[in-house]
């Protein structure tokens, strides 16, 4: 019997890192024709295994290829999505919330492109889960390690 893989499910992309990634997989495919000549030319100079350079390159060109291939599985399998813009919070949302001391604005992203130092906040964090389906004016409290934090949506976009 043979095994057959089951293809991996969709992974949900704004149209901003679908581009991002695109970009950067052309430029990992030119810097890995550099790193080919380096580690050509470290071979070239003798005894390989107290060669530091080829050690390096070898190296480096094993991150290359590592990085590549998340990107062409990011890349294969990525759907770029857009929010309905029907009042709800949900994928590739921008969300205003007020917890009381200040306002803070995130773009619901993936998992992928997820950063709240930068205001990407992933669909599946805790915070994410409890803002999906929900819209201007409601409160949401989620259980961080301080306490209980109460939320209220100021805007949906």
């Amino acid at each position: 019997m043979k095994y057959i893989p089951k293809k991996p499910k969709s992974i949900l992309l704004t149209e901003e890192k679908y581009q991002q990634s695109k970009d950067e997989k052309l430029k990992l495919i030119k810097e890995r024709k550099e790193i080919l000549v380096r580690l050509q030319t470290a071979r070239e100079m003798g005894d390989l295994s107290e060669n530091g350079a080829y050690t390096a390159a070898k190296s480096e060109l094993r991150d290359t290829d590592r990085k590549l291939r998340t990107l062409e599985r990011l890349l294969r399998y990525g759907v770029v999505t857009k929010a309905k813009q029907d009042g709800k919070i949900e994928f590739d949302s921008k969300v205003v919330l007020d917890n009381g001391t200040k306002k803070t604005s995130y773009h619901m992203v993936s998992g992928f492109e997820s950063d709240p130092l930068k205001g990407k906040l992933s669909v599946f964090s805790p915070l994410g889960r409890a803002l999906i389906g929900k819209s201007a004016n409601q409160k949401v409290i989620i259980s961080a390690p301080v306490g209980e934090i109460t939320y209220t949506i100021v805007s949906v976009n």
